[in-house]
């Protein structure tokens, strides 16, 4: 079952036995119909297994995959003309060729693309020379044929992982500038108290002199807490890589959690009983990563029979995880929905705050988010604004 769990995370590797099984039926079709013909099949097995292999480990380096693919498929070639064996490649070792093109395409710099298609329509169509003069010109275009629709399905796929990096970017862009706005309201409070005690301290000096004393400790303390909040802003918005609409909470977590029990699920709930000594941001914070874990239960987990929420900071670090026991409906392909995102903003929510996100299937079934955020404040290097540093 843990082993079932990773995989499922792990799409390379789905796509990777799916292509393995299906190589191996080409093979085993292709050399049992060699044998039947009497031919020689070990050599044609040797290429396309070596063909296969190389498609099969194309994630570690495409473009050596590529090279060894073509320099195996020529090299066969070239011995199958020279000893008048069989054409090669076969429909094994071509259909391997087929994919590492398509997998080179796919993520090379464009330069180093045109070179690579015009070597694969040489090879496939040189390759073909040595079989009977009335079938070079049919299965040669056939090859060649095959092979710019591999290469466009390689363009198609490089399109949308291109779509999925900006849709996530996006993501995380939106993502901080509601994080802007929320943190914006917290610098506000701070400042406009530090006004209340400037103005109450020049008020009270003449009558008062040990109060402007008094006032100053509590300036410097909201002054502090502004410029905390400040340079959270200020690093949040130097990054210029980085989805959630804009929200402005007052609802308490006990409140969200109990909206979410009322959807007849049992759920364990285990928080803190104050919650006011966390900053404002840490607040806002927790309340996001529990509503996207509850919305994600939601929408892909609805058959889940219990949930936990549980929230600890008694270590110097507020521990928030969310776990269920649901199978998890796999989300559509990212290029179609949003689905997955929430986890982007979530991530972003936590890790501007000091703190770590993680968040993926549990050994045991079901779905885990897990956060840590420190309650203590971490250093800040500081910030230089008009010569002055913050």
């Amino acid at each position: 079952m843990d082993a079932l769990n990773r995989i499922a995370a792990r799409p390379g590797v789905i796509a990777n036995l799916v292509l393995g099984a299906v190589l191996a039926g080409i093979i085993a079709v292709e050399v049992g119909a060699t044998t039947r013909s009497g031919g020689p099949w070990a050599f044609g097995l040797t290429v396309s297994v070596g063909t296969a292999l190389a498609a099969l480990l194309r994630a570690r380096n495409r473009a050596w995959a590529l090279v060894t693919g073509m320099v195996i498929c020529s090299a066969a070639a070239a011995v199958a003309v020279a000893a008048e064996l069989p054409s090669e490649p076969g429909f094994a070792a071509t259909a391997a060729l087929l994919v590492l093109g398509a997998s080179f395409v796919r993520t090379a710099d464009p330069r180093h693309g045109w070179p690579a298609a015009v070597a694969g329509v040489m090879l496939l169509v040189a390759s073909r020379t040595g079989m009977r003069p009335s079938l070079v010109l049919p299965t040669a275009f056939v090859g060649v044929a095959a092979w710019g629709v591999a290469l466009g399905i390689g363009l198609w796929l490089r399109s949308l992982d291109t779509h999925r990096r900006a849709a996530v970017q996006a993501a995380r862009r939106d993502e901080r500038l509601v994080l802007a706005r929320e943190l914006h309201d917290v610098v506000a409070h701070h400042v406009a108290a530090i006004v209340v005690h400037a103005q109450a301290a020049r008020l009270a000096a003449n009558r008062h002199p040990q109060k402007p004393y008094e006032a100053l400790a509590e300036i410097e303390s909201a002054g502090s807490d502004a410029l905390t909040a400040m340079r959270r802003v200020i690093g949040l918005l130097r990054d210029t890589g980085d989805a959630a609409a804009p929200a402005a909470e007052s609802e308490q977590l006990s409140d969200l959690v109990r909206r979410f029990c009322a959807r007849g699920q049992d759920v364990d709930v285990r928080l803190p009983d104050d919650q006011t000594t966390w900053p404002p941001e840490v607040r806002i914070t927790v309340y996001r990563v529990v509503q996207e874990s509850l919305t994600n239960i939601v929408r892909h987990a609805p058959d889940a029979h219990r949930v936990t929420v549980m929230v600890d900071d008694n270590a110097g670090a507020l521990l928030l995880e969310i776990t269920d026991d649901g199978p998890h409906q796999p989300p559509g392909p990212a290029w179609l929905s949003r689905d997955g995102y929430g986890l982007v903003g979530m991530r972003e929510r936590v890790e501007v705050l000091g703190g770590s996100f993680d968040a993926g299937p549990r050994p045991h079934g079901g779905w885990g988010v897990r956060a840590s955020i420190p309650l203590a404040e971490a250093p800040v290097s500081g910030v230089t604004v008009f010569g002055v540093t913050v």
